[in-house]
């Protein structure tokens, strides 16, 4: 058996900076060159400290709250550090000093009855209340609406490996529980989840499952959402255990229901996931297409095909150029081909599970007009590949504006969809005045469709949040219009909050109102986010 990938140490972000604080990047001389020639060539200002405003908590609440168990502050740099997530956003507000989101206290449960006691208490002091356990939501899902108090449910405290069902390969994890975390732990029985989204370092078991994660090996493992069989829910009129068994036919599949509901149906206490075992192999490849057409048309022969890789990824000719598609070397010379898209294939399993997959995938790529460039773009990919959200803090250093978005499609409306959404974010920040470098990259794909991660630069204007706002919104405008879904795996929050209830129409907004009515009567939790 191989270790499993998990080389990652646990720690704590640093409020408005993604990553270990120990392990920055640094812009290499290429990318620098490459700012230059958008006009960016001066660094943004520095950022002002944060001034939170005093807390609304009442003396009698704070009572009830200490009173259940779990542990409760209401410091400045506690509060300050469940404020935001970390779209670009949130990190410009923290750059400004606007610490208006802060929860008016953070509340740490040990305990599923703790929880349950926490939502009582909110119950009875109207209080709202906001699910916390990585922080690494990027469409504003960690800015609930103010009317009330809000509480920082802070999960982080609930973690650890419950129960190990090697027969039936399924795993019981606490919600706060840290993906590297629990894949130490499942290496120890020799097992692994494979579930790597960008966001692995933060992101927990809990949270993606509530925003629908997908990880860089979809294709062979399926999204988060795949994975669960099973989920406790502490709702504010009850507790809810929810999956019998696979595949049972008894009714709805409540899992559906929460699944993607980002805490404003209940708290995800645990989730039951299915694993498997640890692979005896890994081997990650580098190829070359002429452009992202062919491509394309390569990742959907195999997404249709009985046979596939563990990941798949492509990346279109702006990003393979900045070198962007390995961002641990991000403006190194490439030893591949000149131009043209970069695509990683990469297989996982025992010896004769990827000696089968990689001659036929092998096979396919060439007759699809694939070049090999062997394992060292796939390895170095691999290898940096949680790296690419550490380059976003020293671009806004240095005055960009870098974000990005995503959306997912059918084939026959891909082509439609890159387009359309290019010219959009290109059109609303080049009528400000400020060009911009819009890349993209599809990671997930299926027998029907796939995803589109688009990555933006752009240099800073003196108010860059309603510089990228104007783009975000152009943005979100032409994937509805190309009749796409505004989000495959970032989820919801407040930021796609109006494209999403367009784009799901009256009856079914009717119909998740009804179940946010029936498990949460009073609004309590995450108010604002997902639902109005």
């Amino acid at each position: 058996m191989t270790q499993s990938e998990t080389t990652v140490e646990v720690v704590d972000f640093v409020p408005g900076r993604w990553g270990n604080p120990a392990d920055p990047m640094h812009l290499s001389d290429s990318v620098i060159g490459a700012l230059t020639m958008l006009g960016i060539n001066e660094p943004a200002p520095a950022p002002v400290d944060v001034v939170v405003p005093a807390t609304r908590l009442g003396a009698d609440a704070l009572a009830a709250l200490e009173g259940t168990g779990a542990a409760v502050a209401t410091d400045d740099d506690t509060r300050r550090s469940r404020m935001r997530g970390f779209s670009t956003p949130d990190l410009l507000k923290f750059r400004e000093g606007d610490g208006t989101d802060a929860p008016d206290a953070v509340v740490a449960p040990t305990t599923q009855e703790q929880v349950a006691a926490v939502l009582a208490v909110a119950d009875q002091h109207d209080l709202s209340l906001n699910p916390f356990s990585g922080g690494t939501s990027v469409t504003g899902g960690m800015m609930p609406e103010r009317e009330r108090p809000v509480l920082s449910l802070d999960l982080r405290r609930l973690t650890g490996l419950i129960d190990l069902d090697e027969v039936s390969q399924i795993a019981t994890f606490a919600a706060g529980t840290r993906l590297p975390e629990a894949e130490r732990l499942l290496a120890e029985h020799g097992f692994e989840l494979g579930h790597f989204p960008q966001s692995y370092e933060g992101a927990t078991i809990g949270g993606c499952a509530v925003t629908r994660s997908a990880g860089q090996s979809s294709i062979g493992y399926g999204r988060f959402d795949d994975m669960v069989v099973g989920l406790t829910v502490a709702t504010p009129v009850g507790l809810a255990e929810i999956g019998t068994a696979p595949k049972s036919a008894a009714g709805p599949d409540l899992r559906q229901l929460i699944l993607g509901s980002e805490g404003a149906f209940g708290v995800v206490t645990t989730v039951r996931v299915h694993v498997h075992p640890l692979p005896a192999v890994r081997r990650f490849y580098g190829w070359h297409f002429p452009d992202f057409v062919a491509g394309e048309a390569a990742m959907r022969t195999l997404a249709q095909s009985a046979v596939k890789p563990t990941v798949l990824r492509l990346s279109d000719e702006a990003e393979t150029g900045l070198n962007l598609a390995n961002p641990s070397s991000a403006g190194a010379a490439s030893a591949g081909p000149v131009g043209g898209c970069l695509m990683v294939v990469g297989f996982e399993g025992d010896e004769a599970d990827v000696d089968c997959r990689d001659v036929y995938v092998t096979a396919q790529l060439e007759k699809l007009g694939g070049t090999a460039l062997g394992t060292e773009p796939g390895e170095a990919w691999r290898v940096g590949r949680f790296r690419g959200p550490y380059l976003r803090d020293p671009l806004l250093d240095a005055g960009a504006l870098v974000e990005t978005l995503e959306t997912v499609t059918f084939w026959s409306n891909l082509d439609r969809l890159k387009a359309d959404v290019t010219a959009a974010i290109t059109g609303a920040l080049g009528d400000q005045g400020t060009p911009a470098v819009v890349m993209c990259h599809i990671s997930h794909v299926y027998p029907t469709g796939a995803s589109l991660y688009f990555t933006v630069i752009a240099k800073a204007l003196e108010n860059p949040l309603e510089q990228w706002a104007a783009a975000k919104n152009a943005a979100n405008a032409a994937i509805r219009a190309a009749g796409a879904s505004i989000t495959h795996h970032h989820a919801v929050g407040t930021d796609h909050r109006g494209t999403y209830l367009e784009e799901i129409g009256d009856v079914q907004r009717s119909a998740l109102r009804a179940v946010k009515d029936a498990l949460d009567p009073n609004g309590l939790l995450n108010p604002g986010i997902l639902l109005p």
